[in-house]
């Protein structure tokens, strides 16, 4: 016995698991609540097993001797309706000690072991590590029901880190969050700086939090009595951000300008950027400003075709587009590996471009480029039958049902620029093969929404029947899935927002094409689901941005796992939103999509090079993070996906 609590239960939802269940093989003892470990210039160690405890009916308190110069003391109990959780280190010998790692084991409930046990009693964990403003919001991934909230109220969280994240959990499970008092030890310059804690003889390091349920996240988020409130986390270097505040505001930049205002300060920036901004001297938290999407598109066509084509290899294959290390800008080869293909996600690459010729955005001289890609397309990523192929050797594994609409989408575009019906006549064989394949019963990322696009560009060149036969077959897809309801089919991954936003697109495209309430009600009941992914954590790369924590390792060069923010695939929430029926939509969904569709702009650079994955966490399983992965690869698809909106919602950039 530990002393510490192995689930927390809310009385309206009994089923739901806020805590990972202790009979998962990979949830080890050392990982249940409340163990972690410190490590000082004096040694490193962790803590499990009390060696001495008091229990009383509604508190403990157990001590721990992780080292001969540390002692802990944990002490819990119930304050009305809060959990509270004090963790007291002391310094008991008679040397200085310097404290420069302390992680806490926080084991929630988020992971994915179908889309339904998901829906029913798995949970998103938010989570906020600025400094004294610091907490965890555990969310139901129903986005119903009771949340269970953790507010930092003594002592500072400067980080989190991720445990058991390796091929053995592999992409159904976020691992074992670690919530880091600091994380200098192994990566000082995570989060804008990791300290490092200078303990006396007989001091103490003292940290608290509570716990508690909520009924909303509004209600929560009054609860953590925010020393600041922002009113942008992210905007265009021509815009400013206001933070309302009667604490100082500072920064350890000169990019940034900093003014007060009437509200507290008002913060502009001369240059793109992610920046740490420092709120009264015990908080933080991170905005962005970023160029203008024309100017961030010309740079990365540039970089993409400078970089990132297979011009060494014969035939068409020389005009695929392939990932890039931009430390050396050396093109990738495939290795085997399906996600570094010339196919697939990577077919971002090429309808960007093409976007953008037909936009003006670029050269139109380069649409030579894009006539070599649709013939590398023809003779490499489809078979004969129009069914899609992962990559040009790639073969072996089979028509991949994600790649389709992705094919289709470029040759549409192809048409709509050249005027060439065989384009738009390739693109209608590519989705009814993907239909005769089970496309119905698969929800691929942007299929209803190029169906429909496909049908409306036949229709208007007069293949009335060819574009009927496509809406009918969008309609029947919606309708198998609203008769489905949580039971949703797994994919590569068994639940994520990249299957929930087709979802949300698929019936409210359904709704439209046939204004039946069937559609509306599916809607309505599945936008709850999308939008419990992304949290509302006042930083950059958090606020309403998707957890997705695989694609470092899957698409990466570091192959490291851990949560990814942000990843572009969220941009997918911002389309689901705008794309909502009229009778869903509102003011704050627009809001919501601008701000996800900016927090992706952090993934590209300058020069026009850009990073696949951002490993949020200060440590995956030991190893330092927080870091961009080298590998340019498939981030490209956030941009396509802003142009498309841009024509689509009518939407600014």
């Amino acid at each position: 016995m530990t002393g510490a609590p192995v689930q927390f239960v809310a009385k309206d939802a009994p089923d739901r698991q806020f805590l990972l269940d202790p009979d998962l093989v990979w949830h080890s003892l050392e990982h249940q609540w409340g163990s972690g470990h410190i490590i000082t210039d004096r040694g490193a160690a962790r803590w499990n097993r009390p060696d001495r405890q008091e229990v009383a009916p509604n508190s403990s308190v157990s001590h721990f001797l992780p080292s001969e110069q540390l002692a802990l003391t944990v002490k819990r109990n119930v304050r009305k309706d809060k959990f509270i959780e004090r963790y007291e280190f002391t310094n008991t010998g008679f040397h200085t000690t310097t404290v420069t790692s302390v992680g806490i084991q926080t084991p929630f409930a988020d992971l994915y072991e179908s889309a339904q046990q998901a829906l029913q009693r798995s949970v998103h964990a938010h989570i906020f590590t600025g400094g004294a403003w610091a907490w965890v919001l555990t969310q139901p991934m129903s986005g119903t029901g009771p949340l269970l909230g953790l507010v930092l109220e003594e002592g500072e969280l400067w980080g989190y880190s991720i445990e058991s994240r390796n091929r053995n959990t592999s992409s159904n499970a976020r691992g074992h969050i670690v919530l880091q008092v600091t994380d200098h030890a192994r990566n000082p310059d995570a989060f804008g700086g990791q300290p490092a804690l200078t303990l006396e003889p007989g001091q103490s390091l003292v940290l608290q939090w509570q716990l508690g349920w909520y009924g909303s996240v509004d209600e929560f988020l009054s609860a953590t009595k925010p020393p600041a409130k922002l009113s942008a986390v992210s905007a265009p270097i021509s815009q400013a951000i206001t933070i309302a505040t009667n604490l100082s505001v500072t920064s350890r930049t000169e990019a940034l300008k900093i003014t007060p205002s009437p509200e507290g300060a008002e913060v502009r920036s001369a240059c793109p950027g992610t920046f740490t901004i420092d709120i009264g001297g015990s908080s933080r938290t991170e905005i962005a400003f970023h160029d203008p999407l024309a100017e961030v598109i010309k740079r990365r066509c540039a970089y993409i075709l400078d970089h990132q084509r297979a011009a060494y290899r014969p035939g068409s294959l020389a005009h695929a587009f392939v990932p890039v290390d931009t430390a050396t800008k050396l093109a990738q080869t495939t290795n085997g590996w399906s996600d570094w293909t010339d196919g697939s996600e990577r077919i971002g690459m090429a309808l960007l471009l093409q976007m953008a010729v037909r936009r003006s955005l670029i050269d139109p001289a380069l649409d030579a480029a894009l006539e070599g890609w649709a013939e590398f397309a023809v003779e490499n990523l489809m078979d004969s039958t129009d069914a899609p192929r992962r990559g040009s050797q790639d073969h072996h594994t089979g028509a991949r049902l994600y790649d389709a609409p992705w094919l289709a989408q470029f040759f549409l575009e192809r048409y709509l620029h050249t005027g060439d019906t065989n384009h738009l006549h390739r693109a209608e064989r590519i989705l009814n093969r993907a239909f005769a394949l089970g496309a119905q019963g698969f929800l691929a990322i942007h299929f209803s929404g190029t169906c429909v696009a496909v049908a409306d560009a036949l229709a208007a060149a007069g293949a009335l029947e060819a574009a009927q036969q496509l809406r009918g077959q969008v309609i029947e897809s919606a309708h198998h899935f609203a008769a489905r309801g949580v039971q949703l089919p797994p994919h590569e991954v068994f639940y994520e927002q990249s299957i929930v936003a087709p979802l949300v697109c698929l019936f409210s495209d359904a709704y439209r094409l046939t204004g039946d309430h069937v559609f509306l009600e599916a809607t309505r009941t599945a936008l709850p689901w999308l939008l419990a992914f992304g949290g509302p954590q006042p930083h950059t790369r958090l606020y309403g941005v998707a957890i997705r924590h695989w694609d470092g390792y899957w698409f990466g060069l570091r192959r490291q796992w851990g949560d990814v923010f942000p990843h572009y695939w969220s941009a997918l929430t911002a389309e689901a939103l705008l794309g909502l029926p009229e009778e869903l939509l509102n003011a704050g969904h627009e809001s919501l999509a601008i701000t996800i569709l900016r927090a992706n702009m952090s993934n590209y650079f300058p020069d026009g090079s850009a990073t696949c994955a951002f490993i949020m966490p200060t440590a995956v399983d030991g190893v330092p993070a927080h870091t961009a992965d080298p590998l340019a690869n498939d981030q490209d698809w956030h941009l396509a996906m802003w142009l498309g909106m841009i024509d689509k919602f009518n939407l600014s950039d």
